[in-house]
This record gives structure tokens, C-alpha cells and sequence, in this order.
């Protein structure tokens, strides 16, 4: 299981986050999954590249 050291909100320090088995099919073709979880409280992280809003998205919200 990979960790890494990431300041943890809840904990309020920095802690270990490991990364359990991606269960959501993000490591099938080879990406990295975005789900890290805080070795000590449990706390949830989602790192990763956001996915680029269309401009229909952004022509419905300013209608």
C-alpha cells in the first residue's frame, strides 16, 4: 500500500495518507487513483487533476 505525508484538516498536523485498492476502476488503464485516506483518523482526500468545465456548463449558469 503507497503512503504519503499530507497535512491532515481534521488531525490537525501532518499525518500518513495511504492509498487503499482503488475500487472506482481509476488504476485499469494505468492512471493514478485520486482517494488517499489519513493513516490515523480516517479522513478522506481526493488529490488529482480537476476535469475542465465545458462553456455549455458555464453558458447554462449565467443564463
Amino acid at each position: 500500500m503507497d503512503s504519503r505525508s499530507w497535512p491532515c484538516p481534521p488531525c490537525g498536523e501532518i499525518r500518513e495518507f495511504v492509498q487503499p485498492p482503488c475500487a472506482d476502476g481509476h488504476t485499469d488503464d494505468g492512471g493514478d487513483c485520486p482517494e488517499w485516506a489519513c493513516a490515523d483518523c480516517g479522513a478522506a482526500l481526493l488529490i488529482g487533476n480537476v476535469a475542465a468545465t465545458s462553456a455549455t456548463v458555464w453558458a447554462r449558469v449565467a443564463a
